[in-house]
């Protein structure tokens, strides 16, 4: 598990959330959940209750049983459980931040609020600040996502200042596609912070600008792929990175012209795991089985025994 004195790199895999048929929270899969990604993916950490987890559609009790779950059950398996506790009440998320201390989590992120937003850079640092307060010896992520929050804030702003007013900040989760700002957050930051890119099938860019990692919902199924694109890249085989890369864009593109979204991420994930996770909640709505099954032969078709 991950000290403070530790960097979060590599590939972390956003974590789908079970539920039942009947829409209830499912517990029962999380270790076999975790023994899939470990030895099937090669992925030894989690960022749990993200976008991924549909977190801002439960509760703050299940994601309470979440987070403990998955750090419970991933001791001695995993290396890094990553909890993301943001939420629309400042209140709920330094609940969920003090909760993920208890739960033995080796770090927390946040989101920025989206209902009411905040105005500018500094009034959403200020959000960060009162959450992090709440859980001050945990590694603290900024999880910049304008895609779902509609705060369109150059995360490089957000950064200013930030380890000033935030002692635990410790990086960034950037899930956006501008590489201007991204580059901008590398080149503007300390080492011992860590930049997670968050747009897989752009990963590579990423590493390219300086990323230590990436934080992924198909790094759940498409992982061991992945994990050869971080290598290759190190490696200095940029052709075989590419080659990768481009592997997963084409399956990615092709999910897209299906309709590509959380439901048939989540019914994908179920179909290559074997492990039944659920419907996704409402508002959204379960998707049409037959595409996301085209998705599924489109993945084994392209990458093969790569899996």
């Amino acid at each position: 598990m991950t000290h403070a004195g530790k960097k979060l790199t590599g590939l972390v895999a956003a974590t789908f959330t079970p539920l039942t048929t009947q829409g209830e929270v499912d517990l029962s899969v999380i270790g076999q959940y975790i023994d899939f990604l470990v030895e099937k993916q090669g992925v030894r950490k989690v960022f749990v209750n993200g976008t991924t987890g549909e977190s801002l559609s439960l509760s703050v009790d299940e994601r309470k049983q979440l987070a403990e779950a998955w750090c419970q059950k991933g001791k001695g398996k995993l290396e890094d459980v990553i909890v993301h506790v943001g939420c629309s009440s400042l209140k709920d998320s330094q609940e969920l931040a003090r909760h993920a201390v208890v739960a033995g989590a080796d770090g927390i992120a946040v989101i920025s609020p989206s209902f009411f937003k905040p105005p500018n850079a500094a009034s959403l640092r200020m959000f960060l600040q009162e959450v992090a307060a709440a859980a001050p010896a945990l590694p603290f992520y900024y999880y910049h996502i304008p895609s779902m929050t509609g705060v369109h804030l150059r995360a490089l702003d957000v950064l200013e200042g930030i380890e000033e007013v935030i002692p635990s900040f410790r990086g960034l989760k950037y899930s956006g596609t501008d590489l201007l700002d991204f580059g901008q957050c590398v080149s503007c930051s300390p080492g011992h912070w860590t930049q997670m890119y968050g747009v897989d099938e752009q990963l590579l860019a990423a590493l390219a600008m300086g990323a230590d990692g990436a934080v992924g919902s198909t790094y759940n199924y498409m992982g061991s792929v992945m994990n050869k694109v971080m290598c290759a890249f190190h490696k200095g085989d940029l052709g075989q990175a590419r080659t990768l890369q481009f592997q997963m864009q084409e399956i990615i593109l092709f999910a897209i012209k299906q309709g590509f979204n959380l439901a048939m991420n989540k019914h994908i994930m179920s179909e290559v795991s074997g492990i039944s996770l659920g419907p996704p909640r409402l508002p959204l709505i379960p998707c049409d089985v037959p595409k996301a099954q085209a998705v599924v032969q489109k993945i084994h078709s392209v990458l093969g025994e790569q899996q």
